[in-house]
């Protein structure tokens, strides 16, 4: 049996274009694991791989072994990032868990426009952007509420690890499909498109309040001043516990005094955590003694 023939044979993937065996899988995971955080169990084997033939096809590869032998050397840099790209799931729509954004409504946005109004600084912030709908879906609530507000000091910031992402966001076109969950009203008001086209952009009005920058939530964050909300949902489902506790901590340092961390459906924040009240639906309120 030649070297390709037993490495074909070791393949945890069966009937594969490339051979993948349980060694590939293994220096994948835990590079993925050290970039960025996300946990790889093996039951992820075939997801990962059908992610990860398309790159080996683009790069004209011919296996997973000489794959993995890339990305672990100093000339995998870039294809480390496309790697991590292709391993994120870029799951989103506007105003979605919409809960959230009623509780935004009603319980933040009047003292955030009042403070605004009155020349303090406030800054949102969407750490798992994705292509920008959550941001969007912020600019365009508070744009109703102050129509005046570029002459405030209000920002959102929109981070996420994929700048195939980022870059999409910035750009701010989306499909009808993808603005079928922002209501009419708003769609009227804040998108612009032509009756011959299947796609709309969100107005100037809505794209100057948002700023996209690729942020890896485990690497040094280089903002400055705090956050009214953070907006991280649906991301902390891919990290070991250890690492979500991290994280959590470090939103804490982030948020004003009394703000608010809003999380995915299926997230929770474990009661020893100590920073943080439960104080609706995955919605959390940082303690104002901390």
């Amino acid at each position: 049996m030649t070297q390709q023939q037993r490495h074909r044979s070791e393949s945890i993937v069966s009937d594969g274009e490339f051979p993948f065996t349980a060694a590939d899988f293994a220096k994948i995971a835990a590079l993925v694991h050290g970039e960025c955080g996300i946990v790889l169990h093996e039951g992820k084997a075939s997801l990962v791989y059908s992610r990860l033939t398309k790159r080996l096809r683009v790069i004209g590869l011919r296996s997973f072994r000489d794959y993995c032998h890339l990305i672990e050397s100093s000339e995998g840099f870039a294809e480390r990032q496309a790697m991590i790209a292709a391993m994120t799931t870029n799951v989103t729509r506007f105003f979605r868990e919409p809960h959230h954004f009623d509780h935004f409504k009603s319980t933040i946005l009047p003292g955030l426009v009042a403070d605004a109004r009155a020349g303090k600084r406030v800054r949102l912030w969407s750490a798992g952007c994705s292509s920008g709908e959550e941001p969007y879906s912020l600019a365009v609530l508070l744009l109703n509420a102050m129509p005046d507000i570029a002459e405030r000091d209000v920002l959102v910031l929109a981070t996420d690890i994929d700048p195939n992402m980022v870059a999409s966001g910035r750009e701010g076109i989306y499909s009808a499909s993808q603005l079928s969950n922002l209501p009419a009203e708003l769609r009227a008001r804040w998108t612009v498109g032509s009756s011959k086209s299947t796609q709309s952009r969100i107005a100037p009005a809505a794209r100057a309040l948002v700023r996209f920058n690729e942020l890896n939530l485990l690497g040094n964050w280089p903002m400055k001043g705090s956050f009214r909300a953070i907006f991280c949902r649906n991301v902390m489902i891919y990290f070991d516990e250890p690492t979500q506790e991290r994280i959590w901590t470090r939103f804490a340092q982030c948020l004003e005094p009394g703000g608010t961390l809003f999380i995915g459906h299926s997230e929770r924040i474990g009661a020893g955590n100590g920073l943080y009240d439960l104080v609706a639906q995955t919605t959390y309120r940082l303690k104002r003694c901390r």
